[in-house]
C-alpha cells in the first residue's frame, strides 16, 4: 500500500536532491531516487546483520561451540532441550 510522506529540505539537500532525479539521471522523481536510497540503506542494514551472524558462526567454531551435523536439524534441536531439560 503506497503511503505519503511529506519531508523538509534544506536548500542545498534540495539542491542535491533535484541533481540526482529528472532529466539525465536514473530516477524519473525525487520520490523513486529516496525510495532507493531507502532500499540501500535496508539492504546494507540487513547485509551487516549477516556479516555479524557469519563472524558469530566463526567465533562458535573457534571456541569449539560446535555439534557434528547428520542431516536433521529437528532431530538435532530435539536433543539439545532433552539435553538441557536434564
Amino acid at each position: 500500500m503506497a503511503r505519503s510522506l511529506n519531508l523538509s529540505l534544506t536548500d542545498e539537500l534540495r539542491a542535491f536532491l533535484d541533481a540526482n532525479c529528472g532529466d539525465g539521471t536514473l530516477f524519473a522523481t525525487p520520490s523513486e531516487y529516496v525510495r532507493a536510497l531507502i532500499r540501500e540503506k535496508k539492504d546494507r542494514q540487513e547485509a551487516a546483520a549477516l556479516r555479524r551472524a557469519v563472524i558469530e558462526g566463526y567465533e562458535d567454531v573457534l571456541h569449539g561451540r560446535t555439534v557434528l551435523y547428520r542431516g536433521s536439524i529437528e532431530a538435532l534441536l530435539s536433543a539439545h532441550r532433552k539435553k538441557k531439560r536434564a
